[in-house]
This record gives structure tokens, C-alpha cells and sequence, in this order.
């Protein structure tokens, strides 16, 4: 097995909207407003509309729940759906509060993004597995090195 890099996204989220905590933790919710997508067979843009819940548990991780299209160069349109977690430390809360971005080695930031599509140029992600690492910057972005496992 090998992970490759398929391409590289950022998605910018709107603000929180604060679900408040329940019984698994503080729910909050982030509508993904934009984006772009940067590799040599996916490019193109990411799409408004999506969304981003995130369940922050006791523990100080959050757990990633998301779902958003990607519309390509050449005029697919890729639906993406995430789970992942997240570690809130130091350099997560830094990049949350506008102070400045985080590296992917400053915290654990781990998604496996299933892409799916009907675009026959693009039948090959409905049959791949993806692995993603992430990393926060301010506005609110995330971003992602997004990896094909072979």
C-alpha cells in the first residue's frame, strides 16, 4: 500500500454557528463558502453550500463531519463527503482565534474524504480510497493534502 498526492484543497468556512454543548459535547456548524482544489487530475473550485459540523468532546478533539463539491476545470462537479478528528491544542486554538495559521505537523488533523461522481472522466474516484491530513489558517480555511491509497 501507498499514498500518493491526488491534490490540495482549501474550503473557507463561514462563522460557527454555536449548537451548544449536549450530551456528546459542543456541536458547532460552519457553512463552507468557497475554495479552491490545485492537483495535476483534480482541479477546479470548491462550490458554496456545504457544511462542516463539528462535535468538540471533553476530551478537546473535535470530531469531523463534512460535505461539500468540488466543480473541476473542466466542468464536473465531484460530491465529497469527510469524517476525521481534529486535535484543538495551542496551534489549533492560534489558527481558530486569527493569530496565524497552523503547520500539519502542529496537530493531529486526520480526514478519509469519499469522493463520488456520475462525470465518466471521473469514474475512478467513486473506486478509490483517499486519505487526508489538514491544517487550520485564519479567515476561517482549512486545508487539506488530500492522498490516493493504492
Amino acid at each position: 500500500m501507498e499514498l500518493i498526492h491526488e491534490f490540495t484543497f482549501t474550503a473557507v468556512l463561514a462563522p460557527a454557528v454555536p449548537v451548544g454543548p449536549g450530551p456528546l459535547g459542543m456541536r458547532r456548524i460552519r457553512e463552507v463558502t468557497g475554495g479552491t482544489v490545485v492537483g495535476e487530475r483534480i482541479r477546479g473550485v470548491v462550490g458554496g453550500g456545504g457544511g462542516d459540523w463539528v462535535l468538540v468532546g471533553p476530551d478537546g478533539w473535535g470530531r469531523l463531519d463534512v460535505r461539500l463539491t468540488i466543480h473541476t476545470h473542466d466542468g464536473a462537479h465531484l460530491y465529497v463527503q469527510y469524517f476525521g478528528v481534529i486535535e484543538y491544542n495551542d496551534a489549533a486554538h492560534a489558527a481558530n482565534a486569527g493569530e496565524r495559521s497552523s503547520d500539519f505537523d502542529d496537530h493531529y488533523f486526520r480526514t478519509a474524504p469519499r469522493l463520488e461522481t456520475g462525470d465518466e472522466r471521473y469514474t475512478w474516484v467513486n473506486r478509490t480510497v483517499f486519505v487526508a491530513d489538514g491544517r487550520l489558517h485564519p479567515g476561517p480555511v482549512v486545508e487539506y493534502r488530500v492522498h490516493r491509497v493504492t
